[in-house]
C-alpha cells in the first residue's frame, strides 16, 4: 500500500499508543501465571503473532472491554502445529524460549523477514540448559526446533546483537527444573529492554537477581500476574514528537508517564537539539512546538529504535547529526541504518553510512518516492520527513499495523495532509481477536 503525504502542520492533543514491548511481555509472562488481567495492551500485527504463540502452549486468551484475560498454564504444551511468529522477532525469541519448557519438540518459523535474522547466541543458551535448541537451516534462523524441558544451568551469551535473547531467557528460566546463571558476555545492547523485562516479572513475583553481568534465577518459581495495564509506547510517540518538534503548533501527547523503556530518550535528546519542548511526568503529558533543530551527536547502543526518527530529525536540522554505537541495528526487520541512508539519500539529504553509525548533514529535504522496505519503523519516520518536504509517496505503508496500527488516521487528526487508500482492516486494530 502506497501513502502520498504533503506538507503539513499539526496541532492538538493525543494519546499515545500503547507500549508494544511491555504488550509483549505481559502476555508472555501472563500465559506462564494462572488468571491475568491486561489492561489497555497494544492489539497489533506483533502483539497478535504473541497472543497467537500464547494460544498455542495451551493459554486461553480473549479480549473484553480493551481488556486481555489470561488463563495460563503452568507449563507448556507442545503446540499442535507450527508457531508462525509471522514479522515478530520479539514473539520468536520470547517463545523459542517458552516452548523450551515443554516436554517435547515444537517448532517456530515467521515470514521471510524473519526467517533471516539471528538467533544462534539463544539458540546455544538453552542447549547450555538442558534443552536441545537448533535451526533446520544450520544457520541460527528459523525455521528453529525446540526440545524441551529445560532443566537449568550456566550459560554465557552475548550481548551485542539482540537484548531479546537475554529476555526471553529470564522469561523462561524461572520454570526451569534447576537453578539458572546467565552470564553477559560484552556490551549489553539495548539495556532498557531487559529492565522492561525484569519490571513486569517483578509484577508477576518473579524474582531475578543481579550482579555485575550476571542474572541469577531460581528455578522452580510460579508466575502470579493478576492485573497490569500497559503504559504509553515512546518508541511509537518518537514519531509524534518528531512531528511536533518539525511541523508543530502547540502538540501535546499524553499517556507517557516515566518507566523502564528507554526511547523516553528522545525528550532529552529533542531538548539537546533545541526543541521547545515540556514533559510534565506527573501528568504524563509531553508537549511541544515547532523550533530550530540543530545535528548533535547521540549513542544509540541503548535505543536502537530511534535510528530512524533521529536520522529523520539529522535531515531537518541544522549542522551535523551523529547517530553513533548502531552496528545492532543493522538486525532488525530491516538493516535500518542503510535503509535510511537510501532513503534520505533519495530526497537529497547528505547522509554517510559508516559501519556504526550514520552522519546526517541538514540543510534541505525535498519530496521523493520512497520505498518503506516493508518496515513499520522506517514507514513512520519517512512519513514525517514526508510532512517537512511535501509531494512524497511511500511504499509498503501497511507495515505500520505492527506496532502503530492506527498511526495515519491519528496523524491526520492532528493536521497531517495524506492520501491514503480505501481503509484496510490492517489499520483496526482489534481485528482476528
Amino acid at each position: 500500500m502506497n501513502v502520498l503525504i504533503d506538507r503539513s502542520e499539526i496541532a492538538g492533543t493525543i494519546t499515545a499508543p500503547p507500549s508494544k514491548s511491555y504488550t509483549h511481555r505481559a502476555i508472555a509472562i501472563a500465559s506462564l501465571s494462572v488468571e491475568s488481567e491486561i489492561a489497555y495492551p497494544l492489539l497489533s500485527a506483533d502483539t497478535k503473532a504473541t497472543i497467537a504463540a500464547s494460544r498455542a502452549i495451551g493459554a486461553d486468551v480473549s479480549i473484553s472491554d480493551n481488556r486481555l484475560l489470561v488463563r495460563g498454564v503452568s507449563r507448556p504444551v507442545v503446540p499442535d502445529n507450527v508457531i508462525d511468529v509471522l514479522n515478530s522477532g520479539t514473539t520468536l525469541r520470547f517463545f523459542t524460549a517458552v516452548t523450551s519448557l515443554a516436554r517435547g519438540t515444537s517448532v517456530l518459523t515467521g515470514d521471510a523477514s524473519i526467517r533471516t535474522r539471528p538467533n544462534t547466541p539463544l539458540l546455544q543458551a538453552l542447549s547450555d540448559l538442558g534443552a536441545d535448541a537448533f535451526s533446520t537451516k544450520g544457520d541460527g534462523t528459523a525455521p528453529i526446533v525446540v526440545q524441551g524441558p529445560l532443566v537449568g544451568g550456566i550459560t554465557r551469551i552475548s550481548g551485542s546483537i539482540s537484548s531479546q535473547f537475554i529476555s526471553a531467557l529470564l522469561i523462561a528460566c524461572p520454570l526451569a527444573e534447576e537453578d539458572s546463571t546467565i552470564e553477559i558476555e560484552g556490551e549489553l545492547k539495548s539495556r532498557p529492554y531487559v529492565d522492561v523485562t525484569l519490571e513486569v516479572l517483578r509484577e508477576a513475583g518473579i524474582v531475578v537477581g543481579e550482579s555485575d553481568s550476571r542474572f541469577l534465577i531460581k528455578g522452580g518459581q510460579r508466575f502470579d500476574l493478576k492485573r497490569y495495564t500497559v503504559p504509553g509506547d515512546f518508541s511509537s510517540s518518537s514519531y509524534l514528537l518528531a512531528a511536533g518538534a518539525l511541523v508543530g503548533e502547540h502538540v501535546t501527547i499524553r499517556n507517557l508517564y516515566r518507566s523502564a523503556q528507554g526511547d523516553c530518550a528522545i525528550i532529552p535528546i529533542l531538548k539537546e537539539m533545541g526543541a521547545e519542548i515540556v514533559w510534565d511526568q506527573e501528568k504524563g503529558e509531553v508537549t511541544i512546538t515547532r523550533s530550530d533543530l540543530h545535528g548533535v551527536t547521540v549513542d544509540i547502543g541503548k535505543t536502537p529504535d530511534l535510528v530512524p526518527t533521529l536520522a529523520v530529525l539529522g535531515a531537518c536540522a541544522s549542522g551535523e547529526m551523529r547517530i553513533v554505537n548502531a552496528s545492532h541495528v543493522r538486525y532488525k526487520e530491516t538493516d535500518r541504518l542503510h535503509a535510511m541512508a537510501v532513503e534520505l539519500t533519495k530526497m537529497g539529504v547528505d547522509i554517510a553510512e559508516k559501519e556504526d553509525e550514520l552522519q546526517v548533514r541538514g540543510g534541505g529535504i525535498h519530496g521523493a518516492r520512497l520505498h518503506g522496505w516493508d518496515d513499520h519503523r522506517i514507514v513512520m519516520a519517512l512519513t514525517v520527513a514526508g510532512m517537512v518536504a511535501g509531494d512524497t509517496e511511500i511504499d509498503t505503508a501497511e507495515s505500520v499495523a505492527v506496532s502503530y496500527p492506527g498511526f495515519f488516521e491519528e496523524m491526520e487528526l492532528l493536521g497531517m495532509r495524506v492520501m491514503l487508500p480505501k481503509r484496510v482492516t490492517t489499520f483496526t486494530s482489534n481485528v482476528g481477536l
